[in-house]
């Protein structure tokens, strides 16, 4: 018996320490709000106690972020952060911009100088897995062109052949240049800038034959040339680039606020809530207009947002196709198709997940 008592005596006390360390739920369960929620802490909380968002765009690309004459800001990367603010603070003005070139973009989120950076960048994978960022979901889907003098008569990439490119370096565009012209055994001249105006002004200046930018970067800039129908654009796409907003990795409050309102200007479009019907929506039955739009349900309160996060931003700033029409639609100097711009519903390649 004695025997008995002493093997449990033994066992009990090796079994303690086991436990302590390896069954303790207070040990290994997760912290409360960890992943955002009223309580979260970081960049949302940063931002709120400022009240304001700072936002770091280029400020030199009509259609996407611009300044005008009197210093007020306008562009679908504008209206992103616009969005974000309406979102937190009820306020669409409540941004500081800061303009960045494209050298100086990541640093500016990485170091925290920026909140979020909003600058037709594109998603890559080395970008997302080692330059400490995380990206929201795609805005515009893009794809590189170059635009040559229409007088060159050039109407394919060989037409190129041994001609002289001007690229803006620190983009994803001298790697892709580089890469179809080699795969197309294309010799050609580039003449690399740091500056995106240099570029373009080089250009202008006929100092290279063609320029190389994304397409809807080429556009945009052909309607501050002198003569732009003076230039043409070529057909050949010389790759894809699905340009997204990135904040920095490793904060999941933040990051899930701007995923969500991105997501949000994509879904009351597919909705068909609109800045002029916003309001009557929010008296809507449909459970799925009511839990979008914060009517019912608690989407909001779990990210750190009020509920009718949604209504703020629609009210404010429109959805995705409000915010695409008043900035490179029909109306404008750039009247830009939308393309595969459009929500799935039409055939296009935007899609929010559910709201629910």
């Amino acid at each position: 018996m004695r025997r008995w008592t002493s093997f449990l005596l033994a066992a009990t006390l090796l079994v303690l320490p086991l436990t302590a360390c390896g069954d303790d739920p207070s040990a290994t369960a997760p912290a409360q709000n960890a992943g955002g929620g009223p309580q979260a802490k970081g960049r949302l909380a940063t931002v709120l106690s400022r009240g304001k968002l700072i936002c770091g765009v280029s400020g030199e690309l009509p259609g996407f972020s611009f300044v005008t004459q009197d210093g007020k800001y306008s562009g679908l990367d504008v209206d992103v952060c616009r969005a974000i603010a309406a979102a937190l603070f009820d306020n669409p003005d409540a941004v500081e911009f800061r303009n960045l070139n494209a050298k100086e973009r990541f640093t500016a989120v990485q170091t925290g100088e920026v909140d979020i950076l909003s600058r037709n960048t594109t998603w890559t994978i080395s970008r997302d897995t080692s330059t400490g960022l995380e990206f929201a979901p795609v805005v515009f889907y893009d794809g590189q062109g170059i635009m040559v003098k229409r007088a060159s008569g050039a109407k394919t990439l060989a037409d190129l052949r041994g001609k002289s490119i001007c690229i803006q370096t620190g983009t994803t565009t001298e790697q892709n240049l580089t890469d179809q012209m080699r795969k197309r055994n294309i010799p050609y001249t580039p003449v690399v800038f740091e500056d995106v105006n240099t570029t373009f002004a080089t250009y202008a200046q006929g100092r290279c034959d063609g320029v190389t930018a994304d397409r809807s970067q080429l556009i945009s800039r052909r309607t501050t040339l002198p003569n732009p129908n003076d230039h043409v654009i070529l057909e050949d796409a010389l790759s894809e680039e699905p340009l997204a907003p990135a904040v920095a990795d490793g904060d999941a409050a933040w990051s899930n606020v701007v995923r969500w309102v991105v997501f949000a200007l994509l879904k009351a479009e597919e909705l068909s809530v609109t800045t002029q019907n916003v309001t009557q929506q929010t008296a809507s039955n449909d459970p799925t207009i009511k839990r979008f739009l914060g009517t019912e349900g608690d989407l909001g309160k779990g990210m750190g947002l009020s509920n009718d996060f949604a209504v703020r931003i629609v009210k404010h700033v429109g959805n995705y196709g409000e915010v695409y029409d008043r900035n490179l639609g029909p109306k404008t100097s750039l009247n830009l198709p939308r393309g595969q711009n459009t929500t799935w519903t039409k055939g296009g390649l935007l899609f929010a997940p559910p709201f629910r």
